[in-house]
């Protein structure tokens, strides 16, 4: 059966967690963790959130654990409307990260609040 790619995301998300920005500012704080942007890095170049590291969702799975050798380290996704961080956040529960969140903000907004 052919789903078009919100209904994709939207199913997708029904198994993780998913947060706004404003929670995800606050639990990065309180409990700390990674914020990763899977943007492509000319999207990251143009505008980034303060303390993000980018690592472009093509390329995710081959460098993550350089980056979060721990898999319980808490791990933060955002991109540009969420849903390559949806598809990120899926991968890396399948490797075995425990604590995915997915960011569901738009990035403006992401960088707005973690200015």
């Amino acid at each position: 059966m052919f789903k078009d790619l919100a209904t994709w995301i939207k199913e997708m998300r029904a198994d993780l967690s998913c947060v706004d920005s404003s929670a995800a500012a606050e639990q990065l704080k309180t409990s700390g963790g990674t914020l990763i942007d899977v943007r492509e890095p000319g999207e990251f170049n143009e505008a980034a959130a303060n303390g993000a590291i980018n690592i472009p969702r093509g390329v995710l799975e081959m460098k993550i654990t350089q980056v979060v050798p721990d898999a319980d380290t808490p791990i933060y996704l955002h991109c540009a409307t969420g849903g390559r961080a949806t598809f990120a956040a899926k991968q890396l529960k399948e490797l075995g990260y425990k604590n995915v969140v997915v960011i569901t903000c738009p990035a403006a907004t992401v960088i707005n609040t973690f200015d």
